[in-house]
C-alpha cells in the first residue's frame, strides 16, 4: 500500500476529485495549507500598498491505494491538476505499513 500525497492549487480540487473517483479511489483526506516552491511565492498591492506574500495558499490531497494502482493515480493527479504554470504541485508517495479501519476491525486492503 501507499500515501500519495499531492500539493495542488486550490481551484483544481473539483478535477482532482472527479479523476480519482472516476478510477474508482473512494476516500481522501483534503487539508488546507500554505508554502511555496520555486515561485518563492509573490507581491502584491492592497490600498496603494506593496507587501510580499511568502507563502501561497494550497491543498494537500492525501489517499491511500494498493501499490498496484499508484502510477495510475499519479497520472490522474497529474493530468487533473496540471495548468502548465508555475505553482502546480508536487506529488510525494510513501510507503504505508498497515492501515485498520475503526469500525469493523478490518485490515490493510481490505480496509481501503
Amino acid at each position: 500500500m501507499k500515501l500519495v500525497m499531492a500539493v495542488i492549487k486550490p481551484f483544481k480540487l473539483d478535477e482532482v476529485r472527479e479523476a480519482l473517483t472516476s478510477m474508482g479511489v473512494e476516500g481522501l483526506t483534503v487539508t488546507e495549507v500554505k508554502g511555496y516552491g520555486r515561485q518563492k511565492g509573490h507581491t502584491e498591492i492592497y490600498r496603494g500598498a506593496e507587501y510580499a506574500v511568502s507563502f501561497l495558499p494550497k491543498l494537500k490531497v492525501e489517499v491511500v491505494v494498493g501499490s498496484d494502482q499508484v502510477d495510475a493515480v499519479i497520472e490522474a493527479i497529474t493530468g487533473a491538476a496540471k495548468t502548465g504554470q508555475i505553482g502546480d504541485g508536487k506529488i510525494f508517495v510513501a510507503d504505508v505499513d498497515k492501515v485498520v479501519r475503526i469500525r469493523t476491525g478490518e485490515t490493510d486492503n481490505d480496509a481501503l
